[in-house]
Protein backbone atom coordinates (compact mmCIF):
# COMPACT_ATOMS: atom_id res chain seq x y z
CA UNK A 1 0.00 0.00 0.00
CA UNK A 2 1.53 3.41 -1.10
CA UNK A 3 2.53 5.83 1.69
CA UNK A 4 0.87 10.01 1.62
CA UNK A 5 3.11 11.84 3.59
CA UNK A 6 2.97 15.19 2.28
CA UNK A 7 -0.76 16.29 2.11
CA UNK A 8 -1.98 17.01 -2.01
CA UNK A 9 -3.50 15.18 -4.19
CA UNK A 10 -2.71 11.64 -5.81
CA UNK A 11 -3.18 10.10 -8.75
CA UNK A 12 -3.20 6.19 -9.11
CA UNK A 13 -3.59 3.46 -11.17
CA UNK A 14 -5.62 0.79 -10.07
CA UNK A 15 -6.88 -2.59 -11.60
CA UNK A 16 -10.10 -2.88 -13.44
CA UNK A 17 -12.61 -4.96 -12.20
CA UNK A 18 -13.60 -5.45 -15.88
CA UNK A 19 -11.47 -7.73 -17.65
CA UNK A 20 -12.75 -7.58 -21.17
CA UNK A 21 -13.00 -11.01 -23.27
CA UNK A 22 -12.24 -10.60 -26.52
CA UNK A 23 -14.43 -12.60 -29.47
CA UNK A 24 -11.97 -15.40 -30.86
CA UNK A 25 -11.76 -15.67 -34.27
CA UNK A 26 -13.76 -18.20 -36.29
CA UNK A 27 -12.91 -17.46 -39.91
CA UNK A 28 -9.02 -18.90 -40.23
CA UNK A 29 -9.40 -21.94 -42.13
CA UNK A 30 -7.13 -25.06 -42.51
CA UNK A 31 -6.45 -27.17 -45.91
CA UNK A 32 -4.66 -30.24 -46.45
CA UNK A 33 -3.81 -31.46 -49.92
CA UNK A 34 -1.76 -32.98 -51.96
CA UNK A 35 1.06 -31.53 -54.26
CA UNK A 36 3.60 -33.14 -56.14
CA UNK A 37 7.55 -32.40 -54.85
CA UNK A 38 7.85 -31.71 -58.86
CA UNK A 39 5.89 -29.05 -59.82
CA UNK A 40 6.27 -25.71 -61.43
CA UNK A 41 7.40 -23.21 -58.93
CA UNK A 42 7.62 -19.33 -59.75
CA UNK A 43 10.85 -17.35 -59.52
CA UNK A 44 11.91 -15.28 -56.70
CA UNK A 45 11.40 -11.92 -56.64
CA UNK A 46 13.44 -10.25 -58.81
CA UNK A 47 14.72 -12.45 -61.09
CA UNK A 48 12.98 -12.54 -64.85
CA UNK A 49 12.79 -14.77 -67.15
CA UNK A 50 16.55 -15.30 -68.25
CA UNK A 51 19.51 -14.00 -67.29
CA UNK A 52 21.30 -11.17 -68.43
CA UNK A 53 23.16 -13.59 -70.88
CA UNK A 54 20.48 -14.62 -72.43
CA UNK A 55 20.59 -18.17 -70.89
CA UNK A 56 18.18 -19.75 -68.72
CA UNK A 57 17.97 -19.24 -64.60
CA UNK A 58 19.26 -21.84 -62.42
CA UNK A 59 16.83 -23.57 -60.08
CA UNK A 60 18.37 -21.59 -57.10
CA UNK A 61 15.99 -18.55 -59.06
CA UNK A 62 12.88 -20.33 -58.26
CA UNK A 63 11.16 -20.92 -54.75
CA UNK A 64 10.90 -23.94 -53.20
CA UNK A 65 7.98 -26.38 -52.40
CA UNK A 66 7.10 -26.00 -48.78
CA UNK A 67 8.08 -29.12 -46.97
CA UNK A 68 5.25 -31.77 -46.78
CA UNK A 69 3.95 -32.38 -43.56
CA UNK A 70 4.66 -28.81 -41.89
CA UNK A 71 1.35 -26.64 -42.00
CA UNK A 72 2.74 -22.86 -43.82
CA UNK A 73 0.63 -19.79 -42.93
CA UNK A 74 -1.11 -18.64 -46.14
CA UNK A 75 -2.40 -14.98 -46.62
CA UNK A 76 -3.73 -14.22 -49.88
CA UNK A 77 -3.20 -16.50 -53.31
CA UNK A 78 0.56 -14.91 -54.40
CA UNK A 79 1.32 -16.38 -51.37
CA UNK A 80 0.13 -19.90 -51.84
CA UNK A 81 1.89 -19.44 -55.29
CA UNK A 82 5.23 -18.87 -53.48
CA UNK A 83 5.26 -21.82 -51.39
CA UNK A 84 3.18 -24.72 -53.65
CA UNK A 85 3.53 -23.10 -56.81
CA UNK A 86 0.38 -22.26 -59.25
CA UNK A 87 -2.55 -23.92 -60.63
CA UNK A 88 -1.39 -26.82 -62.36
CA UNK A 89 -1.99 -30.53 -62.42
CA UNK A 90 0.41 -31.42 -59.86
CA UNK A 91 -1.28 -29.42 -57.05
CA UNK A 92 -4.93 -28.98 -58.72
CA UNK A 93 -7.30 -30.08 -56.55
CA UNK A 94 -5.20 -28.08 -53.46
CA UNK A 95 -4.97 -25.14 -55.76
CA UNK A 96 -8.67 -24.14 -56.86
CA UNK A 97 -9.68 -24.71 -53.53
CA UNK A 98 -7.55 -22.66 -51.88
CA UNK A 99 -8.18 -19.97 -54.64
CA UNK A 100 -11.95 -20.73 -54.02
CA UNK A 101 -11.49 -19.58 -50.04
CA UNK A 102 -9.94 -16.24 -51.25
CA UNK A 103 -12.00 -15.44 -53.77
CA UNK A 104 -15.08 -16.04 -51.77
CA UNK A 105 -13.92 -13.59 -48.75
CA UNK A 106 -11.17 -15.98 -46.99
CA UNK A 107 -8.37 -14.08 -45.52
CA UNK A 108 -5.84 -16.84 -43.86
CA UNK A 109 -5.56 -20.17 -43.76
CA UNK A 110 -2.72 -23.11 -43.34
CA UNK A 111 -2.05 -25.49 -44.88
CA UNK A 112 -0.15 -28.56 -44.50
CA UNK A 113 0.36 -30.41 -47.80
CA UNK A 114 1.15 -34.56 -48.26
CA UNK A 115 3.33 -35.30 -51.55
CA UNK A 116 1.48 -37.78 -53.40
CA UNK A 117 1.88 -41.87 -53.41
CA UNK A 118 1.17 -44.77 -55.86
CA UNK A 119 -0.63 -46.59 -53.10
CA UNK A 120 -4.17 -44.77 -52.19
CA UNK A 121 -4.14 -46.02 -48.90
CA UNK A 122 -0.70 -44.53 -48.11
CA UNK A 123 -2.28 -41.01 -49.37
CA UNK A 124 -5.06 -41.57 -47.14
CA UNK A 125 -2.60 -42.24 -44.15
CA UNK A 126 -0.69 -39.44 -45.06
CA UNK A 127 -3.98 -36.73 -45.18
CA UNK A 128 -4.97 -37.90 -41.94
CA UNK A 129 -1.66 -37.66 -40.24
CA UNK A 130 -1.31 -33.73 -41.94
CA UNK A 131 -4.06 -32.93 -39.59
CA UNK A 132 -2.33 -33.28 -36.57
CA UNK A 133 -0.29 -30.19 -37.76
CA UNK A 134 -3.33 -27.89 -36.63
CA UNK A 135 -3.87 -29.71 -33.41
CA UNK A 136 -1.14 -26.62 -31.68
CA UNK A 137 -2.50 -24.03 -34.17
CA UNK A 138 -5.17 -22.15 -31.79
CA UNK A 139 -6.64 -20.06 -34.62
CA UNK A 140 -7.66 -22.73 -37.07
CA UNK A 141 -11.91 -22.88 -36.56
CA UNK A 142 -12.80 -24.53 -40.18
CA UNK A 143 -11.20 -27.38 -41.15
CA UNK A 144 -11.13 -29.01 -45.16
CA UNK A 145 -9.45 -31.88 -47.10
CA UNK A 146 -10.35 -30.66 -50.40
CA UNK A 147 -11.80 -33.86 -52.69
CA UNK A 148 -11.19 -36.48 -49.58
CA UNK A 149 -14.25 -38.63 -49.67
CA UNK A 150 -13.68 -41.65 -47.96
CA UNK A 151 -15.06 -42.62 -44.91
CA UNK A 152 -11.86 -43.12 -43.14
CA UNK A 153 -10.06 -39.33 -43.98
CA UNK A 154 -14.18 -37.74 -43.49
CA UNK A 155 -14.15 -39.55 -39.84
CA UNK A 156 -10.59 -38.45 -39.19
CA UNK A 157 -11.73 -34.75 -39.84
CA UNK A 158 -14.67 -35.10 -37.72
CA UNK A 159 -12.64 -36.44 -34.78
CA UNK A 160 -10.39 -34.11 -34.81
CA UNK A 161 -13.05 -31.07 -35.11
CA UNK A 162 -14.57 -33.31 -31.90
CA UNK A 163 -11.29 -33.43 -29.61
CA UNK A 164 -11.80 -32.48 -26.24
CA UNK A 165 -8.95 -30.54 -26.05
CA UNK A 166 -9.86 -28.49 -29.15
CA UNK A 167 -13.92 -28.28 -29.74
CA UNK A 168 -13.28 -24.75 -31.52
CA UNK A 169 -13.64 -25.64 -35.28
CA UNK A 170 -15.58 -26.94 -37.43
CA UNK A 171 -15.44 -29.56 -40.41
CA UNK A 172 -16.41 -28.74 -44.00
CA UNK A 173 -16.50 -31.90 -45.97
CA UNK A 174 -17.10 -32.75 -49.58
CA UNK A 175 -20.06 -34.84 -50.86
CA UNK A 176 -18.99 -37.90 -53.22
CA UNK A 177 -19.53 -37.71 -56.69
CA UNK A 178 -22.71 -40.36 -57.62
CA UNK A 179 -24.15 -40.51 -61.27
CA UNK A 180 -27.32 -42.03 -59.23
CA UNK A 181 -30.19 -39.66 -60.90
CA UNK A 182 -32.22 -39.91 -57.86
CA UNK A 183 -29.28 -39.81 -55.01
CA UNK A 184 -29.65 -40.95 -51.25
CA UNK A 185 -27.62 -39.64 -48.26
CA UNK A 186 -25.72 -42.90 -48.42
CA UNK A 187 -25.14 -42.09 -51.78
CA UNK A 188 -23.19 -38.16 -50.97
CA UNK A 189 -22.03 -39.45 -47.25
CA UNK A 190 -21.20 -42.80 -47.93
CA UNK A 191 -20.22 -44.34 -44.60
CA UNK A 192 -19.05 -41.36 -42.62
CA UNK A 193 -20.46 -40.92 -39.40
CA UNK A 194 -23.09 -38.60 -38.33
CA UNK A 195 -21.59 -35.44 -36.30
CA UNK A 196 -23.02 -31.97 -35.47
CA UNK A 197 -19.10 -30.89 -35.73
CA UNK A 198 -19.19 -31.11 -39.53
CA UNK A 199 -21.56 -30.02 -42.59
CA UNK A 200 -21.42 -31.59 -46.19
CA UNK A 201 -22.13 -29.97 -49.64
CA UNK A 202 -23.60 -31.48 -52.51
CA UNK A 203 -22.91 -31.35 -55.55
CA UNK A 204 -19.17 -30.69 -57.04
CA UNK A 205 -18.65 -27.54 -58.77
CA UNK A 206 -17.92 -26.64 -62.17
CA UNK A 207 -14.43 -23.87 -62.14
CA UNK A 208 -13.81 -23.77 -65.92
CA UNK A 209 -11.41 -26.88 -65.54
CA UNK A 210 -11.22 -28.94 -68.91
CA UNK A 211 -9.98 -32.66 -69.87
CA UNK A 212 -8.45 -32.93 -73.37
CA UNK A 213 -12.11 -33.40 -74.73
CA UNK A 214 -13.33 -30.22 -73.74
CA UNK A 215 -15.15 -31.46 -70.90
CA UNK A 216 -15.86 -29.89 -67.27
CA UNK A 217 -13.77 -31.40 -64.61
CA UNK A 218 -15.69 -30.83 -61.48
CA UNK A 219 -14.24 -29.46 -58.27
CA UNK A 220 -14.68 -30.19 -54.70
CA UNK A 221 -16.53 -27.26 -53.19
CA UNK A 222 -15.42 -27.28 -49.50
CA UNK A 223 -12.72 -24.76 -50.30
CA UNK A 224 -15.05 -22.01 -51.66
CA UNK A 225 -17.34 -23.25 -48.64
CA UNK A 226 -14.96 -22.02 -46.09
CA UNK A 227 -14.42 -18.57 -47.69
CA UNK A 228 -18.38 -18.00 -47.57
CA UNK A 229 -17.83 -19.03 -43.87
CA UNK A 230 -15.28 -15.90 -43.61
CA UNK A 231 -17.28 -13.71 -45.63
CA UNK A 232 -20.53 -14.50 -43.99
CA UNK A 233 -18.64 -13.64 -40.50
CA UNK A 234 -17.17 -11.01 -41.37
CA UNK A 235 -20.64 -9.03 -42.73
CA UNK A 236 -23.38 -10.96 -40.46
CA UNK A 237 -21.52 -12.85 -37.83
CA UNK A 238 -21.08 -16.34 -36.69
CA UNK A 239 -24.44 -16.19 -35.91
CA UNK A 240 -25.83 -16.23 -39.73
CA UNK A 241 -26.22 -19.37 -41.13
CA UNK A 242 -23.39 -19.61 -44.46
CA UNK A 243 -26.38 -19.91 -46.88
CA UNK A 244 -28.30 -18.25 -49.54
CA UNK A 245 -24.81 -17.32 -50.46
CA UNK A 246 -23.54 -17.37 -54.25
CA UNK A 247 -20.31 -18.97 -54.62
CA UNK A 248 -18.05 -16.76 -56.32
CA UNK A 249 -15.74 -18.58 -59.21
CA UNK A 250 -18.62 -21.24 -59.99
CA UNK A 251 -19.56 -21.67 -63.25
CA UNK A 252 -22.04 -24.39 -63.09
CA UNK A 253 -22.85 -27.58 -61.27
CA UNK A 254 -21.68 -31.23 -61.53
CA UNK A 255 -25.44 -31.79 -61.04
CA UNK A 256 -29.16 -29.65 -60.93
CA UNK A 257 -30.93 -30.56 -58.15
CA UNK A 258 -34.75 -29.31 -57.82
CA UNK A 259 -36.98 -28.86 -55.03
CA UNK A 260 -38.33 -31.97 -54.81
CA UNK A 261 -34.56 -33.76 -55.25
CA UNK A 262 -33.61 -31.61 -51.95
CA UNK A 263 -36.62 -32.58 -49.56
CA UNK A 264 -35.02 -36.35 -50.07
CA UNK A 265 -31.73 -34.87 -49.07
CA UNK A 266 -32.54 -32.14 -46.46
CA UNK A 267 -33.71 -33.61 -43.72
CA UNK A 268 -30.75 -35.68 -43.64
CA UNK A 269 -28.06 -33.10 -43.30
CA UNK A 270 -27.26 -32.74 -47.14
CA UNK A 271 -26.80 -29.09 -47.72
CA UNK A 272 -27.24 -28.64 -51.67
CA UNK A 273 -26.12 -26.72 -53.84
CA UNK A 274 -28.73 -25.71 -56.10
CA UNK A 275 -28.38 -23.35 -59.77
CA UNK A 276 -31.24 -20.27 -58.92
CA UNK A 277 -31.27 -17.02 -62.17
CA UNK A 278 -27.91 -18.25 -62.96
CA UNK A 279 -26.19 -18.19 -59.33
CA UNK A 280 -24.73 -21.32 -57.89
CA UNK A 281 -25.95 -20.72 -54.84
CA UNK A 282 -25.36 -22.57 -51.18
CA UNK A 283 -28.88 -24.03 -50.07
CA UNK A 284 -28.48 -25.58 -46.89
CA UNK A 285 -27.64 -24.71 -43.55
CA UNK A 286 -27.60 -28.04 -41.33
CA UNK A 287 -25.01 -30.07 -39.28
CA UNK A 288 -24.64 -33.77 -39.65
CA UNK A 289 -25.74 -34.33 -36.61
CA UNK A 290 -28.29 -36.96 -36.44
CA UNK A 291 -31.81 -37.15 -34.57
CA UNK A 292 -30.65 -37.39 -31.21
CA UNK A 293 -28.80 -34.29 -31.70
CA UNK A 294 -31.67 -31.86 -33.01
CA UNK A 295 -30.19 -29.21 -30.89
CA UNK A 296 -27.27 -28.62 -32.61
CA UNK A 297 -28.98 -28.63 -35.97
CA UNK A 298 -27.48 -25.97 -37.46
CA UNK A 299 -24.16 -24.91 -38.06
CA UNK A 300 -24.84 -21.30 -37.11
CA UNK A 301 -25.61 -22.89 -33.87
CA UNK A 302 -22.81 -25.30 -33.49
CA UNK A 303 -20.49 -22.69 -34.94
CA UNK A 304 -21.95 -19.84 -32.49
CA UNK A 305 -21.31 -22.24 -29.34
CA UNK A 306 -18.28 -22.85 -30.44
CA UNK A 307 -17.38 -19.43 -30.56
CA UNK A 308 -19.06 -18.75 -27.01
CA UNK A 309 -16.83 -21.19 -25.94
CA UNK A 310 -13.54 -20.64 -26.83
CA UNK A 311 -13.70 -16.31 -26.25
CA UNK A 312 -15.12 -17.49 -22.47
CA UNK A 313 -12.56 -20.19 -22.48
CA UNK A 314 -9.55 -17.34 -23.72
CA UNK A 315 -10.92 -15.02 -21.91
CA UNK A 316 -10.81 -16.02 -18.51
CA UNK A 317 -7.78 -17.53 -17.86
CA UNK A 318 -6.42 -15.11 -15.21
CA UNK A 319 -8.78 -16.18 -12.72
CA UNK A 320 -6.81 -19.92 -12.57
CA UNK A 321 -5.08 -19.75 -9.52
CA UNK A 322 -7.18 -16.76 -7.91
CA UNK A 323 -8.39 -16.94 -4.21
CA UNK A 324 -11.93 -18.64 -4.60
CA UNK A 325 -14.28 -16.07 -3.11
CA UNK A 326 -17.43 -14.29 -3.14
CA UNK A 327 -15.48 -11.36 -5.14
CA UNK A 328 -13.87 -13.66 -7.71
CA UNK A 329 -17.01 -15.03 -8.40
CA UNK A 330 -18.50 -11.58 -8.70
CA UNK A 331 -15.70 -10.19 -11.21
CA UNK A 332 -16.37 -13.14 -13.66
CA UNK A 333 -20.15 -12.83 -13.88
CA UNK A 334 -19.39 -8.94 -14.04
CA UNK A 335 -16.48 -10.36 -17.17
CA UNK A 336 -18.52 -12.94 -18.81
CA UNK A 337 -21.97 -10.68 -18.51
CA UNK A 338 -20.39 -8.49 -20.16
CA UNK A 339 -19.23 -10.40 -23.02
CA UNK A 340 -22.78 -11.74 -23.40
CA UNK A 341 -24.40 -8.70 -23.75
CA UNK A 342 -22.31 -7.76 -26.42
CA UNK A 343 -23.04 -10.85 -28.42
CA UNK A 344 -26.97 -10.40 -27.38
CA UNK A 345 -26.48 -6.50 -28.71
CA UNK A 346 -24.83 -7.89 -32.55
CA UNK A 347 -28.12 -9.74 -32.71
CA UNK A 348 -26.39 -13.60 -32.10
CA UNK A 349 -29.19 -14.38 -28.83
CA UNK A 350 -32.48 -14.57 -29.03
CA UNK A 351 -34.44 -11.79 -26.40
CA UNK A 352 -35.62 -8.52 -26.07
CA UNK A 353 -33.72 -7.93 -23.14
CA UNK A 354 -30.55 -9.44 -21.91
CA UNK A 355 -32.34 -11.04 -19.45
CA UNK A 356 -34.39 -13.25 -21.46
CA UNK A 357 -30.88 -13.92 -23.97
CA UNK A 358 -28.44 -15.38 -21.18
CA UNK A 359 -28.12 -16.20 -17.29
CA UNK A 360 -24.42 -16.42 -16.02
CA UNK A 361 -24.63 -18.20 -12.44
CA UNK A 362 -21.66 -18.01 -10.11
CA UNK A 363 -22.72 -18.44 -6.45
CA UNK A 364 -22.62 -20.36 -3.69
CA UNK A 365 -25.26 -22.47 -5.30
CA UNK A 366 -22.99 -23.99 -7.83
CA UNK A 367 -20.07 -23.34 -5.85
CA UNK A 368 -20.39 -25.16 -2.50
CA UNK A 369 -17.92 -26.12 0.15
CA UNK A 370 -17.40 -29.78 -1.51
CA UNK A 371 -16.26 -27.70 -4.49
CA UNK A 372 -14.10 -25.27 -3.28
CA UNK A 373 -12.31 -28.07 -1.32
CA UNK A 374 -11.49 -29.79 -4.51
CA UNK A 375 -9.88 -26.55 -5.91
CA UNK A 376 -13.02 -26.02 -8.17
CA UNK A 377 -14.85 -22.54 -9.49
CA UNK A 378 -17.96 -23.74 -11.24
CA UNK A 379 -19.24 -21.15 -13.49
CA UNK A 380 -22.97 -21.89 -15.34
CA UNK A 381 -23.74 -20.15 -18.75
CA UNK A 382 -27.03 -20.36 -20.36
CA UNK A 383 -27.58 -18.65 -23.67
CA UNK A 384 -30.69 -18.68 -26.05
CA UNK A 385 -29.27 -19.02 -29.46
CA UNK A 386 -30.97 -17.68 -32.63
CA UNK A 387 -31.92 -20.24 -35.46
CA UNK A 388 -32.01 -19.68 -39.45
CA UNK A 389 -35.58 -19.03 -40.55
CA UNK A 390 -34.96 -21.95 -42.67
CA UNK A 391 -38.81 -22.55 -43.89
CA UNK A 392 -40.58 -19.31 -44.56
CA UNK A 393 -43.94 -19.86 -44.42
CA UNK A 394 -46.60 -17.51 -45.87
CA UNK A 395 -50.72 -18.28 -45.28
CA UNK A 396 -52.75 -16.39 -47.82
CA UNK A 397 -56.42 -16.84 -48.05
CA UNK A 398 -59.45 -15.07 -49.30
CA UNK A 399 -60.73 -11.86 -47.46
CA UNK A 400 -63.94 -10.30 -48.22
CA UNK A 401 -62.80 -6.59 -48.27
CA UNK A 402 -63.73 -5.62 -44.73
CA UNK A 403 -67.33 -5.78 -44.27
CA UNK A 404 -68.61 -8.20 -41.49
Amino acid sequence: MPQYLAPGVYVEEVTSAIKPIAGAGTSTAGFVGVVDDTVTMPLLPGRSGLKADGTTREPTDFATVAPAGVAQLVDGWETFKTLFGDIQPGNRTLAHAVYGFFNNGGGRCWITRVAPDEDADQVETSLIGALETFTALDEIALVAIPGAVSDAVQGAILDHCENQYLQDRFAILDGRQTSEPVPTKGDIQGGTRDSSYGAIYYPWIDVGVEDADGNPVYQPPSGHLAGIYARVDTERGVHKAPANEVIRGALGLEKLVSKQGQAGLNPDGINVIRRFDGNNTVWGARTMAGASQAEWRYISSRRLFNFLRESIDEGTQWAVFEPNSPELWSKIRRNVGAFLNTVWASGALLGNTPEEAFYVRCDETVNPAAVRDAGQLVVEVGVALVRPAEFVVFRISQWAGGVE
